[in-house]
């Protein structure tokens, strides 16, 4: 298998290096990260300014190639720069959920849905900051569940979300807003921006974030195709 590994989180990810040497186990895996951390930088690509790409050596013979630029393009590069062709792409792990409307603004979403472009199936991780450090750790639990039942047969896309105790796995779709920023004025016309979290608990464990903050693994089905179908029948008809 050929699997490109990705990330927002920048190569100096410290989970970056585990993923890679997990997923050796399953085939050839090149790895192409940015440069510097792309949280929030959701589906950008650079068109109009050149930008560095060097060969930086992880581990004992192991090496990624670091992008100057977001996570959308680290696909691009692989697949239009390195012209490589690959079987699975997988974004991550990411330090921190991506459920509810975080998807929209997610680079970590950004790159997996690149690569479904090119028709490649690809898988984005996240996981909350305090288990960042045990994600890894646990993929063979999403991994047992992903063969059992196909999903990489059934669909092209996926967004997976780690919680730290895990009941168990369910198929999920896109909750409501989760994170919202609030913007601080500190002088001069600058304003700094903190997140707060605007989650309100809830148990419909067929929503992503519920889901997740009930102690599951959240695997959400995604597409590329933005359109309303429903309003579209309705007004074509």
């Amino acid at each position: 298998m050929r699997i490109l590994i990705t990330n927002d989180d920048s190569v100096k990810a410290t989970q970056l290096l585990p993923l890679i040497k997990y997923c050796m186990r399953f085939g050839d895996v090149t790895t192409v990260v940015p440069k510097v951390e792309q949280s929030g930088k959701s589906h950008g690509i650079e068109l109009h300014n050149a930008f560095t790409v060097h060969k930086q050596e992880l581990d004992t013979g192991i090496f990624a190639y670091v992008v100057d630029s977001t996570p959308a393009d680290c696909v691009r590069f692989a697949l239009l720069g390195l012209g490589k062709k690959f079987d699975l792409a997988i974004s991550g792990i990411n330090r921190g959920y991506n459920i509810g409307t975080d998807i929209m603004y997610s680079g970590t979403v950004a790159a997996v849905r690149e690569a479904g472009l090119y028709n490649i199936t690809s898988v984005a991780l996240s996981t909350c900051p305090e288990n960042y450090e045990n994600a890894v750790g646990q993929l063979d639990t999403v991994l047992d569940f992903a063969l059992k039942n196909n999903l990489l047969g059934a669909h092209k896309i996926y967004n997976i979300n780690i919680p730290p105790i895990v009941k168990g796995v369910k198929i999920t779709h896109q909750g409501e807003i989760y994170y919202s920023d609030a913007f601080y004025e500190v002088g001069d016309g600058i304003y700094k921006v903190q997140g707060e979290c605007t989650y309100k608990p809830g148990n419909d464990l067929t929503l992503d974030t519920d889901a997740v903050m009930n102690g599951y693994i959240s695997i959400t089905p995604l597409t590329n195709n933005v359109t309303d179908m429903q309003v579209y029948k309705r007004l074509t008809e």
